[in-house]
């Protein structure tokens, strides 16, 4: 399933390129890599000096700003340049507090119970947008706002993202312009695939053939791999093989309640307790039968995809950020490998990231919202500020290479966007690493013509009420519903049962009910 944000991160640090935006995960995400052509963009300096042309600017302004991460060793000089033209456009300086990923969890929050002096922030779902709109800690954001101080990004944004990212009906933030994907493909050693003669893997059974063939013929090899052991509550192919190929979609991934995309009505139901479950766990069981994996693979522990780099697994699953950075990889330390990504749902629904995966809000105390909304409009559209805050120096940090490309720079490691929250103002103008594979950027573009729409993108649950359920629940995954799916229980039917048995004992129906209310109260909300 869809990996939480915290997670993304941590694999962010290690496997993502320069110019791979960030995927979430979050779950999760997670690719960045569809910078628009020149002839898309928006508007560059020229526009926005024209836009700030209408607006006093002739009190300078020093603007502060809170950003998640750390600090780039270099940040003194990039931001020295951005306070250069900053000076020029908008008559504005800012200057910008990281907050280190050891510890911004807990003094984020504290920034706004103590009502420090600060004027733009960096926020997400995943980072307390929801939780400060509601507090009062964000601005509201009017349209006669955005569209007077924010005119370019008002103009470049879809609609859809403003309304995404509204809290109550109100908009406190200004969310970033790129449109990602959250579904999930696997890697696979395309070598290996044309070694035996196998058909193209873009199904669960040309899936379930290449894994049984590197079974029967790779001695040493384990053909799928996976990482139970970090508390993971569901096999490593739920996303795809559950929910992708059903078009449902999982609510929370601490408990096994979902809804079918397009059921207006969003019914709840418990995907352990359907016949669509039933039939996986028979693909699952025959592929532990035919020794797919390991039979220790709920206990281990080793990177999985320093595993299949290293020859010891044959596929995995990840975001197609991931899986394009890891070809990438490939591609430049194991040139003999070929290793190729694999849409096991072509023809699903495919579900966006809403747009609040990454934005900028205003401080509600702040004296410079008009200023800030400014810079927050170069940030996303200007490309001589966006590729300087997003990239850093030119020649140094990285090297251009034509409108959208670029590869790394000799000082790279010193400002590294990967490192703090730049994903703050994504927009078309983002570049990406020129090693970047083709057939990543092939499939994303697919991707992002079936993207679905649905009335409950924005729902979050709350579950303050069933916390001690949702926990039971959680225990329940992990004691059943792990051994059952990776084969280790014999007798499925039997094991099921008892799963379902061992959720209703856990409280699921409890959660089930204060769930569908919920959505119900969502749903009615929105048709007023």
């Amino acid at each position: 399933m869809k990996s939480g944000k915290k997670t993304t991160i941590a694999a962010l640090a290690a496997t993502m390129t320069m110019a791979a935006a960030l995927t979430a995960c979050g779950g999760n995400n997670n690719n960045n890599g569809n910078a628009a052509s020149s002839t898309a963009q928006p508007a560059a300096s020229a526009g926005a000096s024209a836009a700030a042309g209408a607006v006093d600017t002739s009190k300078e302004v020093k603007l502060k700003m809170v950003l998640v991460g750390g600090k780039p060793a270099d940040y003194d000089e990039v931001f020295g340049k951005l306070n250069e033209l900053l000076k020029t456009k908008i008559n504005a300086t800012v200057d910008a507090e990281f907050l280190d990923w050891a510890d911004w969890q807990q003094k984020y929050p504290l920034k706004f119970a103590a009502n420090e002096d600060f004027d733009v922030v960096y926020t997400a779902n995943w980072a307390f947008y929801n939780d400060q709109a509601l507090k009062g800690g964000f601005m509201e954001l009017t349209d006669d706002m955005l569209q007077k101080y924010a005119p370019q990004t008002w103009k470049a944004m879809p609609s859809v993202s403003w309304n995404q990212a509204k809290v109550g009906g109100k908009l406190y933030m200004v969310p970033n312009n790129n449109q990602e994907v959250t579904d999930k493909a696997v890697l696979i050693r395309e070598d290996l695939r044309k070694k035996y003669n196998l058909e193209p893997v873009t199904s669960p059974e040309t899936y379930a053939a290449y894994l049984k063939a590197i079974a029967q013929n790779e001695k040493g090899m384990n053909a799928f791999g996976a990482k139970p052991a970090d508390g993971w509550k569901w096999h490593e192919l739920d996303q795809i093989l559950l929910e992708q190929k059903n078009d449902w979609n999982l609510v929370d991934y601490n408990f096994p309640l979902a809804y079918k995309l397009d059921d207006a009505s969003a019914k709840v139901f418990n995907v352990y307790d359907t016949p669509e479950f039933a039939s996986l766990l028979t693909y699952y069981k025959d592929l532990a039968d035919s020794g797919a994996w390991s039979k220790n693979i709920v206990s281990n522990k080793n990177d999985v995809w320093q595993d299949m780099k290293a020859g010891k697994v044959g596929s995995y699953a990840q975001n197609l950020g991931t899986l394009a950075s890891n070809i990438q990889e490939t591609r430049r330390d194991l040139p003999d490998v070929e290793m190729a990504i694999a849409d096991l749902t072509p023809d699903s629904k495919k579900i966006g990231a809403i747009s609040t995966q990454n934005g900028m809000a205003i401080h509600a105390t702040s004296k410079n919202a008009e200023r800030s909304l400014m810079l927050i409009d170069l940030l996303q559209n200007d490309k001589e500020i966006h590729d300087l805050t997003m990239y850093g120096i030119n020649g140094k940090h990285y090297e251009a290479i034509g409108d959208d490309k670029l590869k790394a720079g000799p000082s790279n490691a010193n400002y590294n966007f990967s490192g703090f929250s730049s994903w703050g103002w994504n927009s078309p103008l983002n570049r990406q690493d020129e090693a970047y594979p083709q057939e990543a950027n092939d499939m994303l573009a697919k991707w992002q013509e079936k993207v679905y729409h649905f009335p409950l993108e924005t729902f979050v649950f709350d579950d303050s009420k069933v916390k001690t359920e949702v926990a039971n629940i959680g225990n329940v995954m992990l004691r059943y519903a792990i051994p059952l799916e990776y084969g280790l229980i014999g007798n499925l039917k039997d094991g099921q049962a008892d799963l379902v048995k061992q959720l209703k004992a856990a409280g699921i129906e409890k959660v089930q009910t204060e769930l569908q209310s919920q959505i119900d109260a969502f749903l009615a909300n929105q048709s007023k």
